[in-house]
């Protein structure tokens, strides 16, 4: 017999300000390399996440290698997978937090993974590693993606809790693992494990007879390729149900200078059917960029005038 999904419900939308959350959270990331925010939304949320997810778990095989585990089901396109799951994607104060540690190196920041993950009993540890290794450039000096696991079931140390290492982020992003057991980042459905992607962490053994859910959702330097494949997971015909928000997080924003454009616009115009066939290009520029081109143009445009007969 198949699982039935949910039937769909009024969730109310995360409506917590940043600053309900950021400060105390954002010393503990900067110090430690993660925090753990307490009832970041109703639990209700993640037990209808969870519920929708009931089927897609069911039918995802387990991974294959020893990273992503051998007693571990992982699948992505979670925004299709679970309508939900879009609450918890633009939460205010988690993306508020991204935002504050990416910024420097970016213009917008965007969706890097939207993730759900089943550890089942037996699963060994996860080997530690640090997620910003996904991308072959400098390590130490700034921070690449933050990333959030939402527990769907409590987290113990029994059923495998992610283990985190306090202080191994930053600068000590290049050290080599350390035969340190970590820190077991034990909460529960409504709490969210923030951790910087500078930071070694790893899924922890489950040596209960129970499975252990969770989803990660990853935030990065809106100019990097990111994990998933956003446009693939979420093509247009999908995107276009999204808040706006959302879209820009999924890839539907062009990030300045101009990367990501389709025929030199934004590509959030094609979700509302508003790019023309032939359209013209139009800048998309840093304020510094923008000043640098426009002084420049005035200056040509003066030289050629006085070239005028």
């Amino acid at each position: 017999m198949t699982p039935r999904r949910p039937a769909p419900i009024a969730l109310a939308p995360v409506t917590a300000t940043p600053a309900e959350f950021t400060g105390e959270i954002m010393t503990e990331l900067r110090s430690q390399g993660f925090a753990i925010l307490r009832h970041a939304v109703p639990p209700e949320i993640l037990a209808h996440v969870d519920a929708e997810l009931n089927d897609h778990f069911a039918r995802t095989p387990f991974g294959q290698g020893d990273f992503y585990g051998r007693s571990t089901k992982r699948f992505g396109r979670l925004l299709v997978r679970s309508p939900a799951s879009r609450l918890l994607a633009g939460h205010p104060a988690i993306t508020a937090i991204a935002r504050e540690i990416l910024a420097p190196l970016c213009d917008t920041i965007q969706l890097n993974v939207a993730q759900g993950i089943e550890v089942h009993p037996g699963e060994i540890a996860q080997v530690p590693h640090r997620d910003e290794d996904m991308w072959h450039g400098p390590k130490g000096q700034f921070e690449y993606l933050v990333n959030v696991m939402w527990p769907l079931t409590p987290f113990t140390r029994e059923n495998g809790a992610t283990r985190l290492w306090p202080g191994s982020h930053g600068g000590q992003g290049a050290d080599a693992p350390t035969d340190d057991p970590g820190q077991a980042a034990t909460c529960e459905p409504g709490d969210a494990i923030v951790f910087l992607g500078s930071t070694l962490h790893g899924a922890g053994a489950n040596r209960t007879n129970l499975p252990r859910r969770s989803l990660v959702m990853g935030y990065s330097l809106g100019w990097l390729k990111p994990y998933e494949n956003l446009w693939l997971a979420y093509p247009p015909e999908i995107a276009r149900s999204f808040a706006t928000e959302l879209r820009s997080l999924v890839g539907y924003r062009q990030h300045r200078p101009n990367l990501g454009n389709v025929d030199g616009l934004c590509p959030s115009l094609l979700l509302d059917d508003r790019m023309p066939e032939y359209p013209a290009a139009i800048d998309a520029l840093t304020p510094e960029q923008e000043a640098m081109v426009r002084a420049h143009a005035e200056r040509e445009r003066s030289l050629e005038a006085a070239r005028e007969p």
